[in-house]
């Protein structure tokens, strides 16, 4: 069963149950599938590109939880985290410091990259590996502290 498929059927799940969050996160994620699927006509998406609309949608929640604590709206964060917790069950177990820094040096030999002017060429190999996996920011970080850039 495909990504897409499970979400599918998990949505159906939800609305048959009742559970309103669950069902709203789910629809959430499927509008931003179509969406992409609408601008790739006559293309299946991969899982991939599935996984990106995820990570996309929970950065979203992230986000914008901050921005309701900040404001003192824990009635709003609240909601947002559950849904932050239907979509991280599609997304693949985050990786440790450990495992992304062993990724990233991996990716720095094979590419022969020895400074920040291979940054952009580090970044693009190493963020289709970690997918899903990392946050841009944290990858972002850990690339430029490796190749001396601070």
């Amino acid at each position: 069963m495909t990504l897409n498929e499970r979400i599918m059927a998990d949505l159906k799940e939800a609305l048959r149950a009742g559970r309103t969050v669950e069902l709203m996160a789910l629809r959430s994620i499927r509008a931003g599938i179509l969406e992409v699927e609408k601008k790739r006509v006559g293309t299946v998406l991969t899982e991939e590109d599935e996984l990106a609309v995820l990570s996309a949608a929970a950065k979203k929640r992230r986000e914008a939880i901050e921005q309701y604590r900040s404001a003192g709206r824990e009635d709003l964060a609240r909601k947002e985290e559950e849904e932050l917790a239907v979509i991280s069950r599609y997304l693949p177990q985050p990786l440790t410091d450990e495992e992304l820094e062993t990724l990233a040096t991996g990716t720095i030999a094979r590419l022969g990259a020895a400074g920040m002017g291979d940054f952009g060429k580090v970044m693009g190999a190493l963020m289709k590996t970690v997918r899903g996996r990392a946050e841009g920011e944290r990858v972002h970080a850990l690339v430029r502290r490796l190749l001396g850039g601070s």
